[in-house]
């Protein structure tokens, strides 16, 4: 399968091409002559233009379609990367801080080692388009950070520069959350402002009338042993 621009380009030229063809022998008897001359070679060129043509619009087609059956696989996907890249980069964080005991570090390695599980899982999907494949290059420079942070380099330096990887693996990651709801987003983003929204709208009691009975009040048991 083409990628975009060469199967447009591709279908671009051999439409001009069928296009100057037909043009050149509405306008040039000789042309029309030869044509008419070699009924096989036109028939099997005026074919073989036309196949070429819809081979090349059906490709780039079926490829949209695929793009945008994908989108939100991929959005999913990379939300998932992403929240464990955070959830990692804080534990490797408090790992390699000053103090930090032996349990501190531990945890952090088993969050590395979940990031990079769910890493190789999600490379397969997000490996066959430019945007995906740049959110995945940068969440392995991520990986590669934590790895650097858990290993000999200096702790302050190796702390800013996975606090950097990070907030570029969110720029990347930006585009390919725009399939998903914008609750969703917000959970992946923090936004516990919109959470806390979503939570009280769902969670909302809806206030009741009061129950019929006189004057607006509660029925109550008469003293001649019925409801009044």
């Amino acid at each position: 399968m083409l990628s975009g621009w060469q199967g447009w380009s591709a279908a671009i030229v051999a439409t001009l091409l069928t296009a100057a063809l037909v043009i050149l022998e509405i306008t040039d008897e000789a042309m029309r002559r030869w044509w008419s001359g070699h009924a096989l070679t036109t028939d099997t060129v005026s074919g073989l233009l036309v196949l070429l043509i819809t081979l090349l619009v059906i490709d780039q087609l079926v490829r949209l379609r695929q793009i945008q059956g994908r989108a939100r696989a991929v959005g999913a996907q990379a939300a998932i990367i992403l929240t464990q890249a955070v959830r990692a980069s804080r534990s490797v964080s408090q790992a390699i801080a000053k103090g930090a005991d032996q349990s501190k570090r531990d945890d952090a390695v088993d969050e590395f080692r979940t990031y990079m599980m769910m890493l190789l899982v999600g490379a397969p999907v997000l490996i066959d388009e430019k945007t995906s494949r740049t959110f995945l290059e940068q969440a392995q420079i991520v990986a590669a950070q934590m790895a650097r942070a858990l290993g000999v380099s200096p702790r302050s330096s190796a702390d800013v520069h996975l606090d950097q990887a990070v907030r570029g693996l969110r720029d990347a990651s930006k585009p390919l959350l725009q399939a998903l709801d914008p609750q969703t987003q917000a959970a992946v983003s923090g936004d516990e402002s919109a959470l806390a929204v979503r939570s009280r709208s769902r969670y909302a009691k809806v206030p009741t009338a009061p129950e019929s009975g006189r004057l607006g009040c509660r029925p109550s048991w008469g003293a001649m042993g019925g409801w009044g």
